[in-house]
């Protein structure tokens, strides 16, 4: 008798109807895949394989008697509606990318809350450029020739008076 260890591993060829002897490694690596594979299309619903026939498994499951067709749906697959209309699944996914409008509106309600900043605080585009540098705010107003008091309380002036006009921003 022959010890575990020692012992061949087979794999079953559906389509030769023969069994193949196939190193351990091949065996463990063909096993892990086609287990993977059965798994995914069994949670899509479209394998209902036995567990006692998953030795004849060999990935091609539009061919095997144990796959389900009739639950796949392509998105191109043309249905109709209460109204009689056609069409595909693939016409009510929605594009998450804003559209050219929408990119437009924002660039100039950008461009208006630009110019109002200027308007309140004219070097608010130096301190913008001076915190994305890293500084704080006693070194902001320091290089603007202001307290740091006084700069605080003018950023939170013109962030009531921003916020009042642009509530979705602030």
């Amino acid at each position: 008798m022959q010890n575990k260890d020692n012992q061949s591993k087979r794999i079953f060829l559906k389509s030769t109807h023969q069994w193949v002897e196939v190193s351990e490694e091949y065996f463990r690596d063909h096993i892990r895949y086609y287990d993977a594979l059965r798994k995914r299309q069994q949670s899509h619903g479209q394998c209902v394989c036995p567990k006692n026939k998953f030795w004849l498994c060999d990935g091609d499951c539009f061919t095997c008697e144990f796959h389900r067709a009739g639950d796949m749906i392509s998105l191109d697959n043309t249905i109709e509606n209460e109204e009689g209309d056609t069409c595909s699944l693939l016409n009510n996914l929605v594009d998450p990318t804003p559209s050219i409008e929408e990119i437009i509106c924002d660039k100039i309600e950008l461009d208006r809350l630009f110019a109002r900043l200027n308007e309140l605080m004219p070097e608010a585009i130096e301190i913008g450029k001076l915190r994305l540098d890293g500084f704080s705010d006693e070194e902001i107003a320091k290089s603007i020739g202001i307290k740091r008091t006084t700069f605080l309380s003018r950023l939170k002036k013109i962030k009531e008076q921003l916020s009042h006009k642009h509530p979705d921003l602030f």
